[in-house]
């Protein structure tokens, strides 16, 4: 079968996979196609690559080792550099849980080993059409020229700085079920210690306290915007009871979680 198609943009495309051998095939066809390819090897040396050569799209395989394809999108998401390019994930056997967690970890789809090149190329085109997908000039495995760093971005190699917004966003995203610091570590590549540095750096707090008061801010919102009851409260947001977040919220803004609510009631009716 011919796994010819011409996809209307030709871009940049990197290719993440320690396994490149399996991939030659995918390969050749992203190059008739008239894709530049970029590869990495590994995990982390992914990331830094793709935020020097700035890819169109990412082609990131699930299972690399030490850091998996879910830690290194997520420190992809979580960085300004390459929040915005396009990944897909590549693996061999996508159960539904990976396929959560890879979604969730900001993927936009999933591809199976063994790949059929044609429908690869088809899905590279949509989602390079739904991101605006830039164009390339037609090539073979290339490097792009390092893009100069706008205003307000961080140099793609303070690691750092976006292992710590990846956690923050793990922890916003499910404020009822933050894992411990350990497993919040590797889910993010990384291990405790460096977690746990690279929070008080960056944030000046440590994580316990970042998502304690997270906590208490959606906490917050909860009261005024929903009908949701204290102990419905405490529960969405990960305390054990109403007592406990009652205690809690009370230290933090001065008043019970009932008073808080009434209090923005009665100002919203004297408004």
């Amino acid at each position: 079968m011919s796994y010819w198609f011409q996809s209307s943009a030709p871009a940049h495309i990197m290719v993440i996979d320690d396994s490149v051998e399996e991939l030659q095939v995918l390969l050749t066809a992203l190059q008739r196609a008239g894709h530049r390819i970029s590869l990495a090897f590994d995990a982390l040396e992914g990331y830094r690559r793709a935020g020097v050569l700035q890819p169109d799209l990412i082609l990131l395989d699930v299972h690399l080792g030490a850091t998996s394809g879910f830690e290194t999108c997520r420190l992809l998401k979580a960085d300004h550099a390459t929040a915005h390019i396009p990944v897909i994930f590549l693996t061999a056997g996508a159960t539904l849980e990976e396929r959560l967690t890879g979604l969730r970890a900001g993927a936009v789809d999933y591809i199976l080993k063994p790949f059929e090149p044609e429908e690869v190329l088809v899905r590279i085109s949509v989602h390079l059409t739904l991101a605006g997908g830039g164009a390339q000039p037609p090539g073979g495995v290339a490097e792009a020229p390092r893009r100069p760093l706008k205003s307000g971005d961080e140099a793609p190699h303070d690691l750092d700085r976006v292992i710590a917004r990846a956690a923050q966003r793990l922890i916003e995203n499910d404020l009822a079920n933050i894992p411990p610091l350990p497993a919040l570590a590797a889910r993010v590549g990384t291990h405790e210690k460096r977690l746990t540095r690279a929070f008080r750096i960056h944030t000046g707090r440590t994580v316990l306290e970042f998502a304690r008061e997270e906590r208490l801010l959606r906490a917050q919102h909860l009261l005024v915007q929903t009908p949701l009851g204290i102990e419905e409260v405490a529960h969405a947001i990960g305390f054990s009871g109403a007592a406990n977040f009652t205690t809690a919220f009370k230290e933090r803004f001065g008043s019970t979680p009932a008073a808080y609510r009434q209090l923005s009631r009665d100002c919203a009716c004297g408004a």
